[in-house]
């Protein structure tokens, strides 16, 4: 019967081969519903290449879970085969987690620890005990993904923890790689000190320098997570400076992973098509014979391609970038993803320094690859959350998400360059994509309204814009989002400019500033000292606005890098500089925000600055420059006005600043949610929101300062 069962799989090899993964099933299936009896062990093999196969190529996890299951069962009457044991384990806990049933996956890789610790310790086999011990390493990664899909970090950490150990033990530094930045992310991801992130970081950082030069090169995979990781840290704590370092790196292997793998599937194609004509019975000897050596040469090119056996590390494969070596195999993202993310990195590192040109290519290629990634999981126009399967729940989200981020920072640059016809167009994708998807996509809600709140506000709009940061503040739990919301609900009210609205500004912004070291980094910082230098101005405390508004523009400048709001303060320091007469010092100011807003083609601060120094020219008496400026005032003016114009006359107008929330069908689907809450380990970017501090309008002019609160109220100290 044994011959039976070889030329059985034979044939399933075969069809899997051809891609006809359908008659390979049926040639394993053949030998489970034989009437004849199979060994044990043969019957074990043959469920776990079905199960394998339809994990790989289907969505039918129920019925590869059945077929594990019935695996188990058998294994449990055999007193040894490790090998098989655990991996009918590991693909078992992998369907149990596909159908979010994770207390029975916990179970199951418990189980499994306690055999791999049984066999690492009794094995008399050297062997049994490297086999041992990668299994464990298997099972802990495995068993911290469930933990972490629990909110349960601090075992998670402990379980990746037991795996970094079991890598060393085994002097395999790429294995204690993997552990060490799945560490590093669920510390980003829980963040309970700046310490503990640190710590792992530095982690990271030795064994990645243990790792030797040849094979690290070779390490696409961990290069990559180590990389975003760190970026995704920086961008935390608003270290754009270190940041883009990562980024660059990261830009350049993305470069050269692409070419290898293109390469090698080259290769593979013309090899396959090769063997096709070599398998022919009409060649003749000569014809053979040259396609023989053809194919001896194309071997040889494959072979020169790093792969898992000649570096010990990680293979350059066609489709996938691997963490970790076998029996874990894991990805973090589907390559797909992975470039899309680094694409996103340069763009969220790009737009606030204005390269607006690489920024739009890198946006353009990133949503067409993951449109493209999409379709694959059969998400084209019209599908919906509740039409996905089970098993595409997770890898849609995945997907998604980075759309969104896309999306996300395509309308800031477009508000930023006044082009908000084409911001609208972006805004509508987002709130489509979140009517379809509102379970999946429920933390965008108020990235959406925040957005919504920035368009009104870029088209004057001012008490729609404050609506809707108000409601993006109440739908997220971040702390630093809902400062953020607050900020600009401030300041879109202080435009409003009455009495009412001015303490409504107050209102919200003495909160954020009394904490406002309470943060991490100094984002929130910087934007809040803008805000309360307009609230200063306000209450004509000139000198001490332009005091809080000098800190604000250091840290802006120093520790931010971004242009538009580095030329907002530079703005507002000039309006001061000339309220306080010190026109020497607000011409240079001036000049300065004037050549970030022309950089950034921003239109209304360019006429914000353009109308100061009209009013700085007129008071120097500089009669020439006072005409040619405000000639060209009028020209950046009527530029604005017609784009304001087409925004206005624009269908989608009226739904985006309308003043209530997205409607949508909300689900409560307890099996989508389940699905993504297991994002947390593989996906949670937690990248800061992109999107940057817009500036007043109308302008202030100097002009006009003593005139800023006709209507004159007590200070109101915060």
């Amino acid at each position: 019967m044994e011959a039976v069962a070889e030329g059985l799989w034979g044939l399933a090899d075969y069809a899997e081969k051809r891609g006809e993964i359908g008659k390979a099933v049926k040639c394993l299936e053949a030998i489970c519903q034989s009437k004849s009896s199979f060994l044990p062990t043969v019957e074990v093999k043959t469920r776990l290449r079905i199960a394998t196969l339809l994990l790989k190529h289907s969505h039918n996890v129920n019925e590869a879970k059945t077929h594990l299951e019935r695996s188990q069962l058998l294994l449990n009457t055999i007193p040894s085969s490790f090998d098989l044991k655990f991996r009918t384990y590991s693909l078992l806990s992998q369907c149990y987690h596909l159908v979010g049933a994770i207390p029975p996956q916990k179970q199951i890789l418990n189980k499994a620890l306690e055999l791999t610790q049984t066999v690492s310790s009794a094995a008399a086999v050297p062997a049994y005990q490297i086999s041992g011990k990668l299994w464990s390493c298997n099972f802990n990664s495995q068993l911290a993904n469930a933990l972490i899909i629990e909110g349960d970090y601090q075992n998670a950490i402990f379980a990746l923890e037991s795996g970094f150990l079991s890598a060393a033990e085994l002097y395999y530094p790429e294995l204690q790689m993997f552990f060490a930045t799945s560490i590093l992310h669920v510390h980003l991801m829980q963040w309970e000190g700046q310490s503990l992130v640190e710590k792992a970081l530095h982690t990271c950082d030795e064994v990645w320098e243990s790792i030797p030069l040849h094979k690290r090169e070779q390490c696409f995979g961990l290069l990559f997570y180590n990389d975003l990781l760190h970026i995704f840290y920086r961008l935390r704590i608003c270290d754009y400076k270190n940041a883009s370092q990562h980024v660059d790196r990261l830009d350049a292997a993305a470069k050269t992973h692409s070419q290898k793998a293109a390469q090698m599937q080259d290769l593979t194609n013309e090899l396959n098509a090769l063997n096709q004509s070599l398998s022919r019975s009409d060649l003749s000897f000569r014809e053979r014979s040259t396609l023989s050596s053809k194919q001896a040469l194309l071997q040889e090119g494959l072979g020169s391609i790093p792969s898992l056996a000649s570096t010990g590390c990680l293979e350059i494969h066609a489709d996938k970038i691997f963490l970790a070596p076998p029996p874990i195999d894991g990805e973090w993202l589907p390559k797909g993803a992975v470039y899309a993310l680094v694409d996103l990195m340069v763009v969220i590192l790009g737009r606030p320094k204005g390269f607006f040109k690489e920024c739009a290519k890198r946006i353009q290629s990133g949503i067409h690859a993951i449109q493209v990634e999409l379709a694959k999981l059969g998400i084209t126009d019209g599908v919906r959350e509740v039409d996905l399967q089970h098993s595409a729940i997770w890898m849609a989200g995945v997907y998604l998400m980075l759309l969104m981020q896309f999306l996300e920072n395509k309308v800031a640059v477009e508000l930023t360059r006044a082009e908000f016809v084409e911001a609208q167009e972006a805004l509508v994708q987002m709130k489509s994509l979140f009517i379809r998807f509102p379970t999946i996509l429920q933390s965008c809600e108020s990235v959406i309204e925040m957005l919504r709140g920035q368009y009104a506000h870029s088209v004057g709009c001012y008490s729609e814009a404050a609506y809707h940061y108000v409601e993006a503040a109440k739908l997220t739990e971040s702390k630093s989002m809902q400062a953020m919301c607050q900020i600009y609900a401030a300041v879109s009210y202080f435009c409003i400019g009455d009495a009412e609205s001015s303490s409504q500004a107050l209102d919200l912004i003495g909160p954020v500033y009394r904490m406002k070291d309470a943060f991490v980094g100094v984002r929130e910082e910087a934007s809040v000292l803008f805000a309360y230098g307009l609230l200063l101005m306000k209450q004509q405390d000139l000198q001490e606005a332009r005091n809080r508004l000098a800190k604000g523009l250091q840290i802006a400048h120093n520790n931010m890098g971004n242009l538009q709001l580095v030329s907002q303060y530079l703005t507002i320091l000039g309006t001061l500089a000339l309220a306080l007469h010190d026109t020497s010092q607000a011409r240079e100011i001036l000049r300065s925000a004037l050549t970030l807003a022309k950089k950034l083609n921003d239109i209304p601060t360019q006429i914000w600055v353009l109308s100061v120094l009209t009013d700085l020219y007129r008071e120097l008496g500089e009669e020439g420059n006072e005409i040619e400026n405000d000639d060209y005032r009028r020209k950046k003016f009527d530029e604005l006005q017609g784009k304001l114009a087409d925004a206005h006359s624009s269908i989608h107008h009226i739904e985006l600043i309308e003043e209530a929330r997205v409607q949508v069908q909300q689900l409560n689907d307890i099996t989508i949610k389940r699905a993504m809450e297991g994002q947390s380990m593989r996906i949670n970017l937690d990248i800061p929101e992109s999107v940057g501090l817009f500036a007043p309008a109308p302008p202030l002019s100097s002009s006009r300062l003593a005139d800023l609160d006709t209507r004159r109220r007590g200070k109101k100290k915060i």
